[in-house]
């Protein structure tokens, strides 16, 4: 503050609200000088100061309310800044220009109304107490959270965007969670009615009831659980607490009491300065109403609180013209996006449809009538689609000739725009407001890295959907200066992958702490570095994961070599080579299956899952396993899970080679592999196909004079064709490249990436990719396949290794003090399989297993 900035010569600004929206209205005043000219109170309801609502389900699972505060505390301690937390304002008498608190009167030269929205909770004739919950705050969450000990069942009306996060709330304590919701869809504003239908089915699979077309009528006291709802059509409901999340409604209480217009559908009325009727008091984010409108995201509001802080500086900023309500979600793990114009309600907008039913997956492309703009997208499913669908919409860049490329499935689609192609103005972060030129001009002023156009711009620091499209840009920008990129695994070690991968090679560590000490920061490791230097030492060493020094760098479904399944239990897959099993193999598994009461199901592999084994199950069911000739499947890594064939020349009258014996050998050979991804293969005897090789990452069809091989093909959520790689192949040289390009896959790839994505990455495409192993350019091959071959000599069964060590054998407990299994689980017959009755998952003991660990 200036000498001429006395205390007498300054104005008073009052700011009512200390959310996201009021935070950052301080921000932008105190950056934009306001300090020379106004004392600044803020009156908080919380007593918390403003923390990160966007990402409140994270305080469930385990994130301190510290950590999730906005900014600094310094903010707040400034001369002439005043937070006064857990003092609601009771009153505004705009005439004396006071606002009134239980401490007193406070005068103010101008009002800031931040006083965001609160939950809407229908008038339903039993709803209070725990049946009366909200998802707004922390302190709901932690009412949410003491409702939920001792209960087993929680619903949440409103199939809403915060419906599906409350819904999300609810199972990370571990709830058998439903939603209820009053439309004929779930989150009826962002999706049509096909988007809202695929949505719907991919929550159901994750084990959330969805109840549509619900209206509650009353609530009453229930006979299995605490709580019976009833609707006005439809079965009952019971459950042992209550969520509402039906919508929110702006908070004008004080806006009401201060006299001010008020919009006929709530809010306070404000101009495109963000004035209300009063010239003195201002209102942003959702207790505004602009043009009739409340706009319930907190890019807008954030784009409201610029505008006044310039305002109130005298440096007034272009006028508010509503907001883009374009959204990147994931909801449940599900990825939801909403551009634009979702619903094609444009007049002579088209729309271009994709839909998956199988895979329940959705995009929708909305079209101007003339075919030149990009309106709106809906996607479900498969957010990857989104960055390029969002610049095309608010850029006006023109879409392709055949608009439908831009929602195909990858191998069809166009490709993807290139964030060269980007103008200046193109929008990057909506939340600050934040250009790919504020990006550019940020580089040019001395930022090097991503964290430091991040603290520049504050782009990616609101809800955070942009970071996937800002990390490109960065990237893009500096390599275009001739910055060397940082591409730092993570803060523990400043290497890639691909980099990590050579580092073990050439040193020759087979341990994390080794590679630690001598290449990388600190002392333990993080989630990021722990699995994947993992995976590489298997890829490189290929020793037993339960090795004691190995054990602490697994996942969960590594650490207890078994896939973990929504209810806590695990499954089990025996390894059968090509889909082959004897009689007596066969009567085995039926045997174990049925002894310890698992559910059976033939996979597309050509396996046999069998599920519902309790972790202190697996033990005794692999020993019988093994003893009966089976080997562990990899179900559970990232490594060589199958190789699918058909019966080939043995049995088929169309078969011209082996295929069996093919893929006998292939999956002999491959089936210690581990890799960055999981990696799929099959065989198929004649170009009829059965096997499908060509949706594997490896494919192999016979022909007359040998083997063709298809590399690189996906089958997944993003579905890739494998490409023809060589054809004619005899035996040894089509094993010889496999083996060069999967070990090139493992050497070059990044951390959790598809063969699909890696071939799409490689510069030179396919034809670089035949050189390297076909050709041999890069002089790898022998090298290579010696590299494939030690995995091959060094491989041994997991399970058996595992169960051959009596101190291995003592992580596979439920309790520490107890060798029993969990008394909760309890399974129901359906179909004549059993099958998991809705229950509470036993995720609560995997800490202390790990603590054995």
């Amino acid at each position: 503050m200036n000498a001429a900035a006395t205390s007498d010569s300054l104005q008073t600004l009052i700011v009512i609200g200390n959310g996201m929206v009021g935070h950052h209205c301080v921000e932008q005043l105190i950056a934009r000088g306001a300090l020379e000219r106004y004392r600044i109170t803020i009156f908080g309801e919380e007593t918390r100061r403003a923390y990160d609502r966007v990402h409140l389900s994270e305080y469930l699972n385990g994130r301190d309310a510290e950590s999730m505060a906005l900014g600094e505390a310094s903010l707040y301690e400034q001369d002439g800044v005043t937070l006064r937390l857990g003092e609601p304002v009771l009153d505004i008498d705009s005439h004396a220009r006071e606002v009134i608190t239980a401490n007193g009167r406070f005068a103010y030269d101008k009002l800031v109304l931040a006083t965001g929205s609160y939950p809407f909770v229908p008038p339903i004739a039993g709803a209070e107490g725990n049946s009366r919950l909200v998802y707004r705050s922390i302190d709901d969450l932690d009412l949410i959270r003491e409702a939920a000990s001792g209960a087993r069942r929680g619903v949440v009306v409103g199939g809403g965007l915060l419906g599906l996060e409350a819904a999300n709330a609810l199972k990370s304590l571990n709830l058998e969670a439903h939603v209820v919701e009053f439309a004929p869809r779930l989150m009826p504003v962002q999706l049509d009615e096909a988007g809202g239908a695929a949505l719907k089915a991919r929550i159901e699979a994750l084990g959330v009831g969805v109840h549509l077309s619900r209206a509650t009528q009353d609530i009453k006291p229930g006979t299995q659980y605490r709580y019976r709802m009833r609707f006005a059509e439809g079965a009952p409901l019971e459950t042992d607490l209550i969520v509402f999340s039906a919508g929110i409604r702006p908070q004008v209480f004080l806006a009401r009491k201060a006299g001010l217009a008020l919009a006929e559908r709530g809010g306070v009325a404000i101009d495109d300065r963000c004035r209300s009727s009063d010239e003195h008091i201002y209102a942003i984010g959702e207790c505004a109403s602009w043009n009739g409108t409340v706009f319930g995201l907190v890019a807008p509001g954030y784009q409201m609180a610029r505008i006044v802080a310039a305002e109130l500086c005298g440096a007034p900023e272009q006028a508010f013209s509503g907001a883009d309500m374009s959204t990147k979600l994931k909801l449940l793990g599900v990825d939801v996006g909403s551009i634009g114009d979702a619903h094609g309600a444009t007049p002579g907008s088209r729309s271009y449809r994709f839909i998956d039913e199988a895979g329940s997956s959705y995009r929708r492309l909305v079209i101007s009538e003339d075919g030149k703009r990009v309106l709106g997208a809906v996607l479900v499913g498969d957010n990857s689609y989104y960055d390029t669908l969002l610049q095309y919409a608010q850029n006006g860049i023109a879409p392709p000739a055949d608009p439908s490329s831009l929602i195909l499935p990858q191998g069809q689609a166009a490709p993807l725009l290139g964030v060269d192609a980007l103008p200046a103005t193109a929008t990057i972060c909506s939340c600050h407001n934040v250009s790919k030129g504020a990006v550019c001009d940020a580089i040019d002023g001395g930022c090097t890295d991503l964290a430091g156009v991040k603290a520049c711009t504050k782009a990616a620091s609101g809800c955070g959907g942009c970071a996937g499209l800002l990390k490109q840009v960065v990237e893009h920008e500096l390599a275009s200066r001739g910055v060397v990129v940082d591409k730092s695994l993570c803060e523990h070690f400043a290497y890639t992958r691909q980099e990590l991968y050579a580092i073990v090679r050439v040193s020759g560590a087979e341990t994390f702490e080794e590679i630690l000490a001598s290449h990388g920061r600190g002392h333990v490791g993080c989630e990021i570095c722990k699995p994947a230097i993992g995976s590489i030492l298997a890829s490189c060493w290929n020793r037993p994961i339960q090795d004691p020094h190995l054990v602490p760098l697994q996942d969960t479904n590594d650490t207890f070599m078994a896939n973990m399944q929504k209810n806590g239990t695990y499954s089990v897959v025996p390894r059968m080579p090509a889909g082959e099993v004897t009689p007596d193999g066969l009567i085995a598994v039926g045997m174990v299956a049925k002894k310890y009461n698992l559910y059976v199901k033939v996979t597309g592999g050509q396996r046999i899952d069998l599920f519902g084994a309790q972790l202190h199950e697996l033990p005794g069911i692999w020993s019988e396993l093994i003893a009966a000739g089976f080997e562990t499947g990899h179900a559970y890594g990232k490594s060589t899970r199958t190789v699918k064939s058909c019966v080939g020349s043995t049995w088929c009258r169309f078969g011209v080679q082996d295929s069996v014996k093919m893929a006998l050998d292939i999956e002999h050979r491959y089936k210690g592999l581990r890799a960055p991804h999981k990696l799929k293969f099959a065989v198929s005897g004649c170009t009829r196909e059965c096997a499908e090789a060509q949706s594997k990452d490896i494919g192999v069809i016979a022909t007359e004079n040998g083997w063709n091989l298809y590399v690189c093909g996906n089958g997944g959520m993003r579905p890739r064709h494998a490409e023809l790689f060589a054809t004619d192949l005899d035996d040894a040289t089509l094993i010889r490249y496999i083996d060069r390009l999967l070990m090139f896959y493992i050497r070059t790839a990044d951390k959790l990436q598809r063969t699909s994505v890696w071939r799409e990455s490689l510069e030179g495409g396919l034809d670089y990719l035949k050189a390297v192993v076909i050709d041999d350019s890069l002089g790898l091959g022998a090298e290579l396949e010696a590299q494939m071959q030690l995995v091959v000599d060094r491989y041994e069964c997991e399970w058996a290794n595992a169960l051959s060590d009596p101190e291995k054998l003592k992580r596979f407990r439920t309790f520490v003090n107890d060798s029993q299994g969990d008394p909760d689980i309890q399974f129901v017959q359906e179909r004549g399989q059993p099958r998991p009755a809705p229950a509470r998952a036993v995720q609560r003991v995997i800490p202390i297993a790990e603590e054995i660990v």
